[in-house]
């Protein structure tokens, strides 16, 4: 069932699913995808928790704004949906530019977030030149026109070559909508979260493919590291999105943690 919410203004398109006291688990998702590609973790996770999943603006099912938004914005989305929702106190688990939403969400309203999961992300992600490039390529060639590329930053060689459900991924990518990927990459571009994710005070767990060209392992265990007593993981044979490419790994780790900060 297609389940959306007005927040700050557009439509956002969300799944609510399993008992509405249990435990709140919520995941934000990447750049150029939408919240199937955690559909094998949510799977074999605990049946006692209570799992959001939602489309960041721009992308998937979710409505693209006609102006121009940040990080900021990004962040008072999931805030005004948690809040429309009702939830306190979530474990929010971000890929990506979905773990760069978690921490400002943790930083900005410490009440939605009692524990973070970074899975293959960072306090700051590249840098300006980078970003400006892809923009370009965005918005003048399109999606299709930087596919491979990014394909070859998500997953690793075997699974773009043997595993028959890989072009579904490359799907998703080029049919997000061109002013959702620009705009996001612009946010992305101009955030830096050192300083605000070094003065978090909370369990998190850091993850990583150990083959991501997006955001490299070493990227993600300084973000990790910047959180006292944080615990990082590396996810063999995966690239940027594991919960695809190994989800049977990052569920184990994932309820690992659960376990020991909830007891689930």
């Amino acid at each position: 069932m297609l389940t959306a919410a007005r927040i700050n203004g557009i439509a956002l398109h969300y799944r609510d699913e399993g008992p509405k006291d249990g435990p709140v688990l919520v995941f934000s998702n990447s750049l150029g995808t939408d919240f199937r590609i955690w559909d094998a973790v949510v799977a074999d996770l605990p049946s006692r928790l209570r799992i959001i999943r939602y489309d960041k603006r721009g992308h998937g099912l979710s409505d693209l704004p006609d102006q121009l938004w940040g990080m900021g914005e990004h962040v008072a989305d999931l805030a005004g949906l948690l809040d429309h929702l009702g939830v306190k106190g979530a474990v929010v688990c971000g890929l990506s530019v979905g773990g760069m939403i978690a921490q400002g969400l943790a930083a900005e309203r410490s009440d939605l977030v009692r524990a973070v999961i970074l899975c293959d992300t960072g306090a700051k992600i590249g840098n300006p030149e980078m970003w400006d490039d892809r923009i370009e390529i965005a918005t003048e060639q399109g999606l299709e026109a930087m596919a491979d590329a990014v394909m070859e930053r998500w997953f690793t060689k075997p699974f773009r070559t043997q595993d028959p459900g890989f072009p579904i991924w490359r799907n998703m990518l080029v049919r997000t909508t061109v002013g959702g990927y620009a705009g996001t990459c612009r946010a992305i571009r101009d955030t830096d979260l050192q300083e605000s994710t070094s003065r978090l005070r909370l369990p998190c767990l850091g993850i990583c493919g150990d083959q991501d060209g997006s955001t490299p392992p070493d990227l993600v265990r300084e973000t990790t590291a910047l959180i006292p007593g944080s615990r990082f993981e590396v996810v063999r044979d995966a690239g940027h999105i594991p919960c695809v490419e190994q989800p049977d790994a990052t569920t184990a780790l994932i309820t690992a943690f659960l376990d020991e900060i909830t007891h689930v």
